[in-house]
């Protein structure tokens, strides 16, 4: 409903992302567990995605 949520890093850091960075990757639907790809910026508490799309192999 929103288009925001956040994702769960491998090292196990939450990162939100918002609305900009899912409507980016082109998404319509994310459920949880899915592995997904994300670009991030900044560092620190300015870190942010902003784009996220479905991770293919």
């Amino acid at each position: 409903e929103t288009r925001s949520g956040s994702v769960l890093l491998d090292d196990g850091t939450p990162l939100p992302f918002d609305t900009a960075a899912f409507d980016a990757g082109g998404l319509r639907l994310l459920r949880p567990g899915q592995r997904v790809r994300v670009e991030v910026e900044g560092e620190g508490d300015a870190r942010r995605v902003t784009f996220v799309t479905l991770q293919t192999f």
